[in-house]
């Protein structure tokens, strides 16, 4: 057994010869490591922070839509994921109430044009001296109180649900009506509906739920410790994606439970690769003024707390002492002194760290 470890050695060192930072090895023997050759590539951005995120819809792109009267819903013309446009009809209800605001309203307008008649019948007896001015100025200020009644029970509609070309139609024809629609405030997509056909409802009650995607945000939990190398301005990665949005906050508080600070960086323009409420993987990455190069996690090897490349020579390999600036899925951030056209190991790393351990020595 002895005789054979013996064999083995020498057959090692035959093939490798270490001192210092440089390994001279045979190509025979770099064959048999499984070593293969690749290039540093430059990186301009170096990953900063992995972290996991949320995907949120920010406050003012979210809206309620709920009915101003009571009634019964008779129909419900918008599902779950549709979009809508501002303006489109969503429900129609059956709302006694709205014949009385109807009703209120007809009644002042009526009163209006009565007063308004009077009050251009006084304005003409004033300038031709057949009343007096005190009686004028009665016949004004009620003209006034009708004209307020007006425009109050037309705001009442308003408020109720109904269109402007709903209350002059209702003016011009006098035709009461039951029926109340339902519009949509905004453009966006159906979230939630909160109400079914045939459900008697309240005022004000909540029908729908509608969201603005044109901007979502991601809400980041920032371990406290490493807020100091995050900057607002620094974007955001979503792991499997090509979704990249800006930090536009850092908090100013931190959660006491997982001790970490809310950052948000928003995603514009609906991305199909995220969707609200979606919880996710992301990567913080910023640019870098110093020379730096991707390389394959592989290609660096850790030595009491130092990394280092392995640069192949005609005699074999340097080892080149290296900086890890930051790390991605299957890559490394470095800088170091490198121009870029070194051929180093991107596969057998380990077992060059070895041989350079063993036969020359650590550092």
């Amino acid at each position: 057994m002895n005789i054979i470890l013996l064999l083995l050695l020498s057959i090692a060192c035959a093939g490798v010869q270490a001192a210092d930072h440089v390994i001279q090895i045979t190509p025979e023997y770099i064959d048999n490591l499984g070593v293969k050759l690749g290039k540093p590539e430059p990186a301009s951005q170096v990953p900063v922070l992995h972290a996991p995120a949320k995907v949120a819809i920010p406050p003012t792109h979210e809206h309620v839509v709920s009915t101003a009267q009571a009634g019964l819903i008779t129909k419900l013309h918008a599902a779950v994921g549709d979009k809508v446009e501002k303006g489109q009809v969503l429900a129609e209800i059956n709302s006694p109430d709205l014949l009385a605001l109807q009703q209120q309203y007809l009644k002042a307008v009526n009163e209006l044009e009565l007063g308004r008649a009077v009050y251009n019948r006084d304005k003409k007896l004033l300038e031709e001296g057949v009343i007096s001015g005190r009686r004028s100025q009665e016949t004004r200020s009620q003209y006034n109180i009708y004209l307020n009644e007006a425009h109050e029970a037309r705001q009442l509609l308003e408020i109720a649900g109904l269109s402007a070309a709903e209350i002059e139609r209702l003016a011009k024809t006098q035709r009461l009506s039951s029926r109340l629609t339902v519009r949509a405030p905004m453009s966006g997509v159906v979230l939630e509906r909160m109400a079914a056909a045939g459900q008697r409802i309240d005022n004000l009650a909540p029908l729908y739920r509608i969201a603005d995607l044109s901007e979502l945000w991601l809400e980041i939990n920032i371990p406290q410790e490493r807020l100091g190398d995050i900057n607002i301005g620094d974007q955001v990665v979503i792991d499997n994606t090509d979704v990249t949005a800006p930090i536009s906050l850092l908090g100013q508080s931190v959660n006491p439970q997982n001790q970490t600070v809310l950052a948000r960086a928003v995603i514009k323009s609906m991305p199909a690769a995220v969707r609200a409420g979606q919880k996710v993987n992301t990567r913080i990455i910023q640019g870098s003024d110093k020379k730096a190069f991707k390389v394959p996690n592989s290609a660096v090897a850790q030595h009491e707390g130092h990394a280092y490349i392995f640069i192949r020579t005609d005699q074999g390999f340097m080892v080149k002492p290296v900086k890890v600036m930051g790390r991605q899925a299957t890559d490394s951030i470095i800088t170091g002194e490198l121009t870029g056209a070194e051929a180093i190991a991107v596969t057998g790393a380990a077992a060059l760290k070895a041989n350079w351990l063993e036969l020359g020595g650590d550092e």
